[in-house]
C-alpha cells in the first residue's frame, strides 16, 4: 500500500478511528500528525470498545509501530493513562511499539486551568465550545516561542526553568482577569516530573523513523483528527480547533516532506454531525434529527455531548474535496440512514439572493446561508450484514452514486456497522 492521510471531511467524528483501524493493517507505520486529546477514536474490536484520544488507532494492531508527531499537542497525564488502559486490555505499548516526537509540544496544567477559565468568563454566543482540555492555550505557548516539548522531559533543569518562565505571564492572567489562584511553579514540576520520567524511553526522531520506512518500500498512514470544517484557517472560523485538520499539514505535523503523501481518504459521515457551537447549515431539530441522533449513537466519544445531526451537506464537501484533493472517500454509517422514507441531500445554498455551490468565505456567513435540498428515495432493509456493494438495496446504491457524481470522488470504503467486518471495499 501507498503512503496515505486519512482525515475528516466534516466536522470531525465521521469515524476516522473504524477506517484507519481497517487501513491500518495494510500498513507498516501509523502516525497522528495534529491535535490532542479533543479528539477520540471509537474502534469496536470484537466485544471491547477502545476510546482511543492520543496514540494512534494502529495500536491495536500488535505488530505495528505508532508515532506521534511534532504536530500535535501532548497531555502526558492522559497518555499515562491511555498507555495503562491499553495494558490492562492485553495491549502493552512498548518504547519499541510508540515513538513521541522530541518536538511535541506538551499540554501543561496551567493549560487547562487557563482553557476553562477562558470558556467560563464568556458568556452566550461568545462560548467556543472548547473541551476544555488545554489544547488552544498549549498551540497558543508554542506559537509564543515559550512551550515545552517532550524533548525537554529529558532534562529536567530545562523543564523547570521553562515551566518557571511560562507561569510569570499566566499567573497574572489567572489571578487578575479570571479571578483564580496563581500557580507555584515549583507544585506545577513536581506534578509534571515522575510523567516526564516514565516518558522519556518513548521520545524520538519522527522524522527519521518515517524517512527509514520510505527508504525499506514501507508504508506510512498519517492520521489526523478533528475534521476539516474544524481547521484553524479554513474552518468555521472562530468555531474551529487549534491545529490544521487539512491533509496537507500531515507532512508538517509529522516531519515529512508533502512527496510522501500519496494517496488521501477523506471520511465523510452519510449524514452530518457537529459538537458545541457554531453555524450547522443542515441541521434538523425534528424527528429526523432525533432519529439519526439516537440510531446513530452520536455521542462525542471526548466528550460525551450529544452530537447535532442533519442531512448530508455537499457543499461543505465540495469545499473539503477542493481543501483537502481526496483519492478516495470512506462513507461511515450508511446503515444509520435504512428506516427512512425519503433521504436529502444539500446541493447548494441560497445566500444573499444567489444560488452558490461553495460555502461563503466571510466569517460566520455560513449561519446565513439556507440549504437547497434534493430529495432521494429511503430504503427500508437492514444493510449491516452486506458485504459487497451489489449486495445493497438499489436506493442505497443510487445514494453513494449521487455523492460520487457530485463530489467527482470514488467512494472506495463503505462502512455498515460499528464492527471491523461490517465494511465494503469496492
Amino acid at each position: 500500500m501507498a503512503n496515505l492521510v486519512v482525515m475528516g471531511a466534516q466536522w470531525g467524528d465521521e469515524g476516522k478511528g473504524k477506517i484507519v483501524d481497517l487501513l491500518t493493517r495494510e500498513a507498516d507505520l501509523i502516525v497522528r500528525f495534529q491535535g490532542g486529546n479533543n479528539a477520540g477514536h471509537t474502534l469496536v474490536v470484537g466485544e471491547k470498545t477502545f476510546i482511543l484520544h492520543l496514540i494512534p488507532s494502529g495500536i491495536l494492531h500488535k505488530d505495528k509501530k505508532c508515532l506521534i508527531g511534532n504536530g500535535v499537542v501532548l497531555d502526558p497525564e492522559i497518555l499515562c493513562q491511555e498507555i495503562d488502559n491499553l495494558s490492562a486490555n492485553g495491549i502493552e505499548v512498548t518504547p519499541e511499539r510508540l515513538v513521541i516526537s522530541k518536538k511535541t509540544h506538551l499540554i501543561m496544567p496551567y493549560h487547562k486551568l487557563l482553557d476553562a477559565a477562558r470558556e467560563a468568563f464568556k458568556s452566550g454566543e461568545d462560548k467556543i465550545g472548547t473541551t476544555g482540555r488545554g489544547i488552544g492555550p498549549c498551540y497558543e505557548d508554542k506559537m509564543a516561542r515559550i512551550g515545552i516539548r517532550a524533548g525537554d522531559f529529558s532534562k529536567l533543569d530545562l523543564l523547570r526553568s521553562k515551566i518557571k518562565k511560562a507561569l510569570l505571564e499566566k499567573n497574572v492572567i489567572l489571578k487578575e482577569l479570571y479571578n483564580q489562584e496563581p500557580l507555584d511553579p515549583e507544585e506545577v514540576f513536581k506534578q509534571i516530573e515522575p510523567l516526564a520520567k516514565r516518558l522519556t524511553p518513548y521520545l524520538g526522531d519522527v522524522s527519521a523513523e518515517i524517512q527509514n520506512a520510505n527508504n525499506a518500500q514501507k508504508s506510512v498512514l498519517f492520521e489526523g483528527a478533528q475534521g476539516t470544517h474544524l481547521d484553524i484557517d479554513h474552518g468555521t472560523y472562530p468555531f474551529v480547533t487549534s491545529s490544521n485538520t487539512v491533509a496537507g499539514n500531515a507532512s508538517a505535523g509529522a516531519g515529512t516532506s508533502p512527496r510522501a503523501l500519496k494517496k488521501i481518504v477523506a471520511v465523510v459521515k452519510a449524514y452530518t454531525t457537529r459538537v458545541g457551537s457554531g453555524p450547522f447549515p443542515t441541521e434538523e431539530k425534528n424527528e429526523h434529527g432525533d432519529y439519526m441522533q439516537q440510531k446513530g449513537s452520536e455521542f462525542g466519544a471526548t466528550t460525551g455531548r450529544k452530537r447535532r445531526c442533519g442531512w448530508l451537506d455537499l457543499v461543505i464537501l465540495r469545499e473539503s474535496v477542493r481543501l483537502n484533493g481526496p483519492t478516495d472517500i470512506a462513507l461511515t454509517k450508511l446503515d444509520v440512514l435504512g428506516g427512512l422514507e425519503e433521504i436529502k441531500l444539500c446541493t447548494a445554498y441560497k445566500y444573499k439572493g444567489q444560488t452558490i455551490y461553495y460555502p461563503p468565505q466571510e466569517e460566520n456567513s455560513l449561519a446565513e446561508v439556507e440549504p437547497v435540498y434534493e430529495t432521494v428515495p429511503g430504503w427500508k432493509e437492514d444493510i449491516s450484514t452486506c458485504r459487497t456493494f451489489t449486495e445493497l438495496p438499489e436506493n442505497a446504491k443510487k445514494y453513494i452514486q449521487k455523492i460520487e457524481q457530485i463530489l467527482n470522488v470514488p467512494v472506495t470504503i463503505i462502512s455498515v456497522g460499528p464492527e471491523r467486518e461490517q465494511t465494503i471495499r469496492r
